[in-house]
């Protein structure tokens, strides 16, 4: 038989880990070319990753909850193949046992140095440059690394020393907080995990005192677990803290802040929702905004930039992809209409529709998040009246809509005038001030909120 190894592929452009999520296989099972096998959480999204060739599943080198780095092997598979003759051996021979597997092996799946396509990403290069060395998990390790004995010696069993604990991040920093030897600890959790569970009943139990001993002073560093909860930031939620901090603390941020009677507005969205090609769509204020969007960076396309470092130049973009804000239980994530500029209100609706409730399901492809333009937020659905939203990096502007609410508000002119309640919001618009000086950013907004207050301006500006 010739086993070939599946290496953590790429997932999308420039990721470097991912965490085993869900195994959809398991030791035994057969497999056709692009069968998902598994699914892993990015730092972007949850994405299914298929098996780039076929047979039975021979091993799972990883656990699930493990975080694994690209290009690490995460199963084995049999392809009933006959295993090719070693070839011999040209500048330095292979070493017998013991020492580093080599970069490129038989039984690693080469692929001539090419990149096997599958339905999510590619195969890793079998050339790539290895990574810095990283522990394999315990099932790897008992299955591949045992040397042989005498035969005159029994034969002893692996211990903690020689096998790593399968523990979450946040498990090892309590039980090294705690002062609990995870090779110590009987697992409870499924597949041979320790759990937050087994590290706190160990560390009970070691904090009992002997019978006739006086007890032990309590260990002030150690967490109340009762009292506090210790949430690992990891994936989208890393991801958009990274992105933050860079955004804030290099681009130089202006927010310009606008008071909008958006009646009309508001009326418009209520045709729209009884009108019967809009009856599959979702429509609200935020659909019409992103249109009043499109429509003002076709006015002020400056707006729609990017500033490159590097080469000292303005990047102006002759497209819109869209950005908008989604709030998911995996955190923040920002998907963008490709070519938003291009649509319809009634497609640019189905756009964001469909990419919201991809984003919520927790399964936006990385291409859903990249190349971004310019982005909304809607603050408003949480009753918050508005913000200073952080731009997205590589973008210069991002508009906020706060809440709609009926308030107030001075119309008519001269003897007409009158107070009436009317539907208003406020927009706050955040740009980059390297690109986007006061009176672009100002225009620009202007323009936005002339459209909200009367979307009827759309059909002149075409």
């Amino acid at each position: 038989m010739a086993l070939r190894e599946f290496k953590l592929p790429d997932p999308g452009e420039g990721l470097t880990e991912a965490e085993i999520v869900t195994w959809h296989v398991k030791a035994g099972d057969t497999v056709k070319v692009n069968d998902v096998v598994v699914e892993v959480e990015t730092a972007k999204s949850l994405v299914e990753l298929p098996v780039p060739f076929a047979g039975t599943v021979g091993e799972l080198f990883v656990a699930e909850g493990d975080t694994v780095e690209v290009g690490t092997p995460i199963l084995s598979v049999d392809d009933g193949a006959a295993a090719a003759p070693a070839p011999a051996p040209a500048a330095e021979p292979a070493a017998a046992s013991g020492g580093d597997a080599p970069a490129e092996s038989p039984t690693g799946g080469s692929m001539g140095g090419g990149r096997t396509a599958v339905l999510v990403g590619y195969g890793v290069k079998q050339t790539d440059a290895v990574r810095r060395p990283r522990r394999q998990p315990a099932a790897a390790v008992a299955s591949r690394d045992q040397a042989p004995v005498e035969a005159d010696r029994p034969v002893e069993p692996l211990t903690g020393a020689q096998v790593r604990a399968l523990a979450k991040p946040p498990v090892r920093k309590l039980a090294k907080d705690l002062g609990v030897d995870l090779g110590a600890v009987t697992p409870s959790g499924e597949g041979g995990v320790v759990t937050r569970a087994d590290v706190e009943a160990a560390a009970a139990g070691a904090a009992q005192p002997a019978q006739g001993s006086a007890p032990a002073a309590p260990d002030r560093r150690a967490p109340d677990a009762a009292r506090e909860t210790r949430v690992p930031v990891k994936g989208v939620r890393r991801m958009t803290a990274q992105a933050m901090v860079v955004s804030a603390f290099t681009a130089p941020h202006v927010t310009e802040w606008v008071t909008v009677d958006v009646t009309a507005t508001m009326e418009l969205v209520e045709k729209l929702k009884r009108d019967r090609e809009f009856r599959d769509v979702k429509v609200t204020p935020m659909t019409v905004l992103a249109k009043a969007m499109c429509l003002a960076v076709r006015r002020h396309p400056e707006v729609n930039a990017t500033w490159d470092e590097d080469a000292q130049e303005i990047v102006l973009k002759h497209y819109v992809n869209l950005g908008f804000a989604a709030a998911t239980p995996r955190g923040l994530v920002v998907p963008n209409v490709k070519d938003a500029d291009r649509m319809s209100l009634l497609d640019l609706a189905r756009a964001i529709g469909d990419l919201t409730a991809t984003a919520r399901e927790g399964r936006t492809p990385p291409s859903d998040m990249a190349g971004g333009t310019i982005t909304i937020t809607n603050v408003g659905v949480f009753g918050v009246d508005g913000g200073t939203p952080i731009l997205n990096p590589g973008e210069s502007a991002i508009l906020a809509i706060g809440s709609v609410a009926r308030r107030p508000w001075v119309v008519g002119e001269g003897a007409d005038e009158r107070i009436e309640p009317r539907w208003v919001t406020t927009l706050a618009l955040s740009f980059d001030h390297r690109l986007v000086d006061g009176e672009l950013g100002s225009r620009f907004l202007a323009t936005v909120a002339g459209l909200m207050s009367d979307p009827a301006r759309a059909l002149v500006w075409g």
